[in-house]
């Protein structure tokens, strides 16, 4: 399986990819016809101009799925998709509506590159239960695609301990998800993104991350980390699926 998983697709002070520019044009193949996912927008064609003017100078030609009434024929043309950010609700939904969801599933099993942004890197996962998002909508399942064996928080955030709000933080979130489901939980912060190739899952980007597991504190993991342990969950995850 051939996976970038995003945090993030903007970084403050910077443009769209930008941050993660060389990074992304490395995974897609040269010349690739990219296939663009923006059900995670109400703006369809505005957030797929976005994309296309931020990798046209790549080299990269990108159509979105929902360009010629045809997700699943745009799908069977390309040769990467990109799955962007937004909310990750109304993104799963759309999936399950279109047929998108087996479709990408199957597609990504066979080798077909992918590419995932914030909802996008949600949809990786096993579940959707581990978002930040709220629930616009309601999709048939929260179950994803389940390219990677474990959970995914993008955007991960961690307390500031000289604010004065009293909701939960971000890990007490992950905490209580972890008292339900013994599942491991990566924390992406800002800018970092994991890399998936085989059997290799390698922590990438500007920051680093942070691991939770069931019973144990969580785990502080530095760029460059060799990640790829969290995979070999695969065989018993795809016996459950």
């Amino acid at each position: 399986m051939n996976l970038l998983l995003l945090s993030n697709s903007t970084q403050h002070g910077r443009g769209y990819l930008e941050h993660a520019l060389d990074t992304v044009t490395g995974f897609l193949p040269a010349g690739a016809r990219l296939a663009f996912v923006p059900y995670a927008l109400a703006d369809h064609d505005g957030y797929t101009a976005r994309v296309r003017d931020a990798l046209t100078g790549a080299g990269i030609g990108v159509r979105g799925v929902h360009e010629g009434g045809d997700p699943l024929a745009r799908l069977g043309e390309a040769d990467a998709v990109f799955v962007g950010g937004g909310n990750s609700f109304r993104l799963l939904s759309a999936l399950y509506r279109t047929g998108l969801r087996e479709a990408l599933t199957e597609a990504v099993r066979g080798g077909l590159p992918y590419m995932g942004a914030s909802a996008g890197t949600n949809m990786a996962a096993p579940s959707l239960r581990t978002t930040n998002d709220m629930p616009i909508v309601e999709p048939p399942s929260f179950e994803a695609l389940g390219l990677v064996p474990f959970q995914i928080n993008p955007h991960y955030l961690d307390a500031d301990p000289a604010s004065t709000h009293k909701g939960e933080t971000r890990e007490e979130r992950l905490r209580e998800f972890l008292e339900e489901n013994d599942v491991p939980v990566l924390g992406l912060r800002e800018g970092s993104w994991l890399r998936v190739e085989g059997g290799r899952a390698v922590l990438g980007g500007e920051r680093d991350a942070r691991l939770f597991r069931r019973g144990t504190d969580p785990q502080e993991l530095l760029v460059g980390s060799d990640l790829s342990g969290l995979l070999r969950t695969r065989a018993e995850f795809d016996a459950r699926a």
